[in-house]
């Protein structure tokens, strides 16, 4: 009955929290898996102020989901977190700027609690609520659950915030796209492959340990490419040494769009594009995003959480090893849950992808 009555006050009948953050500092593809939370949120509350605490690069998540994100507050990072360096000189001004802001609610949306929850508390907010581990700092027992280590994130965002009153607006990522991005794309390449006629192969991820061998992505690349397909290869600037390994292990031809492409054009170039072979980052989000078919090598991570829960367009392989899901920068091992995915499993997953889905040509917003 207490749940039911905290509820009530936060997101029933009477008016919904005026001011409200949501800290979630994180990086792409963690802040895509929050938009089904955000969505419901904005549904619920139409007219609150919803600030996001985050990361620097998310002003441009910000931009793009205004329809559900007001403004951007930057977090300056804290020891023991691990997105970005900790500027403890900027952490009293944060703090001061979060207190300033008079939050009637603070969501807390990074992680189990175990750092964040302490943090949530000093920004002053009039409630809180958010994850705990089990034995741990619990700040409030009415609007905080216990964490469950392998509930996939989108499902759990949309839990707690059922849990505040907030109803569901599906579980469906988005990634909204302009005219703009598709200008941008066009500019980065302009002899770019038509529509449903290519497959974008992602080789990079942000920790080693996340990434599949660059000879198997040239191997896939090469099969599909012998079947009739174009191949694109993306990346970020700072994964081009993984990219080249790549297009250097191929026979066939590959247009080659590493550190070429902004955050939008590289979401049209997916959006158009027949099929995605990535490993588990961001990149597979955004495929999600976009409803593009993928094919996701896991390695490291925890399939259970990250895959994407359209299980029908887009296929997870992984290889059962004991080790996973692990916390490691680098393996320290044989790297074995990446070396146990062979080139054949996955080039023929994509084949049967490819010939199941029939490719849509996605409506750009204004049409």
């Amino acid at each position: 009955m207490m749940r039911e009555h905290l509820a009530d006050r936060l997101f029933g009948g009477v008016q919904p929290p005026r001011k409200i953050a949501v800290f979630r500092a994180l990086q792409l593809g963690d802040m895509l898996c929050t938009v089904p939370a955000l969505r419901a949120l904005r549904a619920a509350a139409p007219l609150s102020h919803i600030t996001l605490i985050g990361l620097p690069w998310a002003a441009t998540f910000v931009k793009r989901f205004g329809m559900y994100v007001d403004d951007l507050l930057v977090f300056p990072g804290f020891p023991a977190f691990p997105e970005q360096p900790a500027h403890l000189n900027a952490v009293p001004h944060f703090l001061s700027e979060a207190q300033r802001q008079r939050f009637d609610l603070a969501i807390q949306m990074h992680g189990n609690g175990s750092l964040t929850n302490p943090l949530t508390v000093l920004f002053a907010a009039e409630r809180c609520a958010g994850f705990h581990m089990p034995g741990q700092y619990c700040p409030d027992p009415r609007s905080f659950l216990p964490w469950e280590e392998r509930e996939h994130e989108v499902l759990r965002n949309l839990r707690l915030l059922e849990h505040l009153g907030v109803p569901r607006q599906g579980d469906h990522l988005e990634f909204p796209l302009a005219d703009a991005d598709y200008r941008a794309l066009q500019r980065c390449q302009v002899n770019l492959p038509a529509p449903g006629t290519y497959v974008c192969i992602h080789p990079g991820a942000r920790l080693p340990s996340r990434r599949w061998l660059p000879q198997r992505f040239a191997e896939v690349a090469d099969r599909l490419a012998m079947a009739g397909m174009k191949i694109v290869l993306t990346g970020a600037q700072d994964e081009s040494e993984i990219v080249r390994a790549v297009r250097g292990a191929m026979r066939m031809p590959a247009l080659y769009l590493c550190g070429k492409t902004d955050l939008g054009a590289l979401g049209a170039l997916l959006a158009q594009a027949r099929l995605v072979v990535t490993n588990d980052t961001g990149v597979s989000h955004m495929a999600a995003a976009v409803a593009t078919p993928s094919v996701v090598v896991s390695c490291g991570g925890d399939p259970a959480r990250w895959a994407p829960l359209d299980m029908d367009r887009h296929q997870v392989i992984s290889a059962d090893v004991a080790c996973r899901p692990c916390a490691h920068r680098a393996c320290p091992t044989a790297h074995e849950c990446a070396d146990e995915v062979s080139a054949d499993v996955v080039a023929l997953m994509a084949d049967r992808i490819i010939r199941n889905w029939e490719h849509r040509i996605p409506v750009r917003e204004g049409e």
